[in-house]
């Protein structure tokens, strides 16, 4: 596509915009207030972050031509991404357009199979039901915190086992949302900043770089795990006792690593890493935080509850929850992607322009930074009427083919994101797993606000859980 052969449209800059800055500061201060008032401005609004001009797309049906349709115009790039590729290095969400993604991602995509998952997904009902039934009784719980532990756990139990060290669970545990808030500091302000020797950008360097050495060690002991004794090593004690047991832990299924174990010779270990690192980062922070605000929403609204418990009684009796059942939760499903569309999960993406380009009837410049912003476009009140109101229902089959095209939390077109499939068996095994175990749960603090760092989050958001119903 080419720049307009007509007049282009006058691309309006949003107001409030400070020398040096722009609009930097409203970005940090108040990000989702902001980024949803640039809609009353047009289609397409011209922001500043530092110096840099960067364009907002309003309007889903743009946003849709920028990931779709015109894609190849609008290559992975950008503020954002540059952010990203600091501790992500060039993993399949943050490597540029062209073969080296094709490759890599057609590499990984059948460890996202759903019969590869499916061959892990009990593994992950039993380590969610081993974690939540721990619980302490009616004791406040920090729900973010606390669902980003259990996902962290259930997400490395899935790709690397269920022997990892437990210093290796730890410590990604304290590193990742400091990491995360370093990265979304690099994004809102000026580039030289982030250059600069200040102990902030040591310290976050430094997290990055601890990062990659756990996860080196995952890598490691994954393969350690999984390779047969020669026939010559030596036995570990005891096996003369127990000859099978060996053979036995090998027939276990593996993780969902293995598929890019076994072809690391082609990616090499600094992609290993990068892949593993950047199915943590998707895998953790965005699926914790919809949990958080799910469980917030429930305990807000009783009809909710009673119907997800409704639902769950029915399919799984007296029984836990098994990996079969999660298909016959087609109302927990809509619960949590109310969650996903209220709240994000993401807030702010970015694009490049690979030329002149017209978008809606703008003339964008070549290299120009497109952002594009699931959480505005699902607060878009042409698609989902009230959007400030949470309504599962707004997901049942009549009423969601008016929001197509609109939901573009996991993306969309050839970069949507390849870990989907995963994130919905996760989300809905552990919602399932804390409803089954504790029939009583409410708010022990008072109602969050929602704070934009890389996913929107909860400010403060505490529980307590009960094994007595109120009734």
């Amino acid at each position: 596509m080419s720049a307009p052969t007509t007049a282009p449209i006058p691309t309006p800059t949003a107001p409030g915009r400070l020398p040096l800055i722009g609009h930097g500061l409203r970005l940090v201060r108040d990000p989702l207030p902001f980024i949803t008032s640039l809609r009353e401005h047009g289609s397409v609004v011209r922001i500043r972050i530092g110096p840099t001009p960067a364009y907002v797309v309003t309007d889903p049906a743009l946003a849709r031509r920028v990931l779709v349709a015109d894609a190849a115009h609008f290559p992975k790039g950008g503020k954002y991404y540059d952010a990203l590729r600091v501790f992500l290095g060039d993993g399949v969400a943050t490597v540029a357009d062209g073969d080296t993604h094709l490759r890599n991602r057609r590499l990984m995509q059948p460890m996202f199979s759903k019969a590869h998952i499916a061959e892990r997904g009990n593994a992950m009902i039993d380590q969610v039901r081993t974690m939540v039934g721990a619980w302490p009784e009616a004791e406040p719980r920090d729900m973010f915190a606390g669902m980003n532990e259990i996902t962290l756990a259930t997400f490395l139990v899935a790709v690397f086992g269920a022997d990892l060290p437990p210093h290796l669970e730890g410590e990604f545990t304290a590193l990742m949302p400091e990491i995360m808030r370093g990265t979304i500091r690099q994004v809102l302000l000026p580039s030289w900043i982030s250059r600069l020797p200040l102990p902030s950008n040591r310290a976050h360097a430094d997290r990055v770089a601890r990062l990659r050495a756990l996860i080196d060690q995952a890598i490691d002991h994954h393969t350690d795990a999984t390779t047969p004794r020669s026939a010559g090593a030596e036995s570990a004690p005891g096996a003369e006792a127990c000859p099978h047991a060996s053979q036995a832990r090998r027939r276990q299924p593996g993780g969902l690593f293995e598929t890019l174990i076994g072809v690391e010779d082609q990616l090499g270990r600094r992609q290993l890493q990068d892949e593993a690192i950047t199915l943590l980062a998707g895998a953790i922070e965005t699926t914790g935080t919809t949990l958080a605000w799910a469980l917030y929403e429930i305990a807000a609204n009783p009809t909710v509850e009673r119907r997800l418990r409704e639902e769950l009684a029915s399919v799984c009796r007296d029984r836990p929850l098994r990996y079969d059942d999660l298909d016959r939760l087609p109302y927990a499903r809509r619960v949590l992607q109310e969650a996903i569309r209220k709240y994000g999960v993401s807030w702010m993406v970015t694009r490049t322009t690979a030329r002149d380009i017209d978008l809606g009837g703008h003339l964008i410049p070549e290299g120009a930074d497109v952002v594009w912003s699931p959480y505005l476009h699902q607060h878009d009140p042409s698609y989902y009427p009230d959007p400030d109101t949470f309504d599962p229902d707004r997901w049942e089959t009549d009423r969601a083919a008016a929001t197509r095209g609109s939901f573009l939390a996991f993306g969309d077109g050839r970069r949507k994101c390849i870990g989907e499939n995963f994130a919905w068996v996760e989300l809905t095994i552990i919602l399932a797993t804390v409803l089954q175990l504790w029939p009583r749960f409410e708010m022990t603090s008072p109602a969050p606000r929602a704070q934009a760092i890389i996913t929107v989050k909860p400010d403060a958001l505490t529980m307590g859980f009960h094994r007595e119903s109120a009734d």
